[in-house]
C-alpha cells in the first residue's frame, strides 16, 4: 500500500490510495477475535457457574434451601461474613495509609516498601498460614501466653481475620497508588496553602478523587476474603460449626459425597461473588458521568 502511494504504477496511477488505520483489522478478525474471547468466557467462566447452581439444584430447590438452614452451613456463611466485614475495613484503612506514604512523599525504602505490599502476590496462601501458625501458636512465645490469658489466636476468628488480612492487603493499595501517582500533589499543595489542615485536605480534595479506585479495590479485597482458602485452611483447624468458612466447608461436604449440600453452599457463595460485581456495574452506571470525569482527571 505504500509503495503504491509513494511510487504508483501504471495500474495504480488513475486510482486513490486506500489508506487504512493502523489499529483497524478486517471484519474475520474482529469476529474470531471476539468469537475466541466469548468462547473462553463461556468455557471458564460461565459454564463451571452453570455447573454449579445446577448441580445445587439437582434435587430440587427444597432440598437445597434445607441443606443451606443446616447449622454447618449457616455457621460457616455467618463466619464468612464477619470475616469479610473486618478484614476489608482494616485493608481499606491500611492501602489507604499506604498509597498516601508512597505517593505523597519522598524517602529511602519507598522501593522496599512497595516490594513488602506486593509480597502477599507472590507468596503461597499455605505459606503465609503457616508463617501465623509459627508466630501466634500454642507454641510460641507470643501465641502460647495469648492462649494462656485467653486470647487464642490460631483456631480461633483473630487468625482467620489475620489470614484474610494478609492475602487480600494489596488489593485496595494496588487500585490507589496508580491514580495518586497521576494525580500528583498539586491539589492537595494547594489545599494546604489556602489554610487546610491535612486531615480536611484529604476529606476534600484526596478522597473525592480516589472514591473511585478505592470502590474498586474494596469490591476486589471483600471478593478474595469470601473465597479465601488456603491461608485459613492451615489457621482455622477446620473445626466444623466454629472455624470452617464457606470454601472450606464446602470442601468438607464435598469430602464427604454431600454434593447438594456443598454445590447449594458453593452456590451461595457464587452468588455473593456476583452480587459484589453486580454493585459495581450498577454504581457505574449510575455515576457514568462522575466516573468518567474522574479518569479524564
Amino acid at each position: 500500500m505504500f509503495d503504491d502511494a509513494l511510487h504508483p504504477t501504471p495500474a495504480t496511477a488513475g486510482r486513490p490510495a486506500k489508506w487504512r488505520p493502523a489499529t483497524e483489522e478486517s471484519r474475520l478478525t474482529r469476529i474470531l477475535l471476539i468469537a475466541a474471547a466469548l468462547g473462553g468466557l463461556a468455557i471458564l467462566v460461565v459454564a463451571p457457574l452453570a455447573v454449579v447452581f445446577a448441580e445445587a439444584l439437582a434435587r430440587g430447590a427444597a432440598q437445597a434451601v434445607t441443606s443451606l438452614t443446616r447449622p454447618e452451613a449457616t455457621s460457616a456463611i455467618r463466619l464468612t461474613l464477619i470475616v469479610a466485614a473486618i478484614s476489608v475495613p482494616v485493608n481499606a484503612v491500611f492501602g489507604i495509609a499506604a498509597a498516601w506514604t508512597i505517593t505523597k512523599f519522598d524517602f529511602r525504602g519507598k522501593a522496599f516498601l512497595i516490594t513488602l505490599i506486593d509480597l502477599p502476590f507472590s507468596i503461597s496462601p499455605v505459606v503465609a498460614g503457616l508463617a501465623l501458625v509459627l508466630l501466634f501458636g500454642t507454641n510460641s512465645l507470643i501465641g502460647g501466653w495469648l492462649v494462656a490469658s485467653g486470647f487464642p489466636i490460631i483456631f480461633a476468628l483473630p487468625g482467620i481475620v489475620l489470614a484474610s488480612i494478609f492475602v487480600t492487603f494489596p488489593f485496595v493499595a494496588r487500585e490507589l497508588i496508580p491514580v495518586m501517582i497521576e494525580q500528583g500533589r498539586a491539589e492537595e499543595e494547594a489545599a494546604l496553602t489556602l489554610g487546610a489542615s491535612g486531615w480536611r485536605a484529604f476529606l476534600t480534595v484526596t478522597l473525592p478523587n480516589i472514591k473511585w479506585a478505592l470502590l474498586y479495590g474494596v469490591l476486589l479485597c471483600n471478593a478474595r476474603a469470601m473465597g479465601e482458602f488456603g491461608a485459613v485452611a492451615v489457621v482455622s483447624g477446620k473445626i466444623r460449626g466454629q472455624t470452617a468458612t464457606m470454601p472450606i466447608t464446602i470442601e468438607m461436604l464435598y469430602n464427604e459425597y454431600l454434593s447438594v449440600a456443598a454445590f447449594s453452599l458453593a452456590a451461595v457463595l457464587a452468588a455473593l461473588g456476583l452480587l459484589t460485581l453486580a454493585l459495581k456495574t450498577l454504581l457505574e452506571w449510575r455515576h457514568a458521568d462522575q466516573l468518567a470525569a474522574g479518569r479524564r482527571h
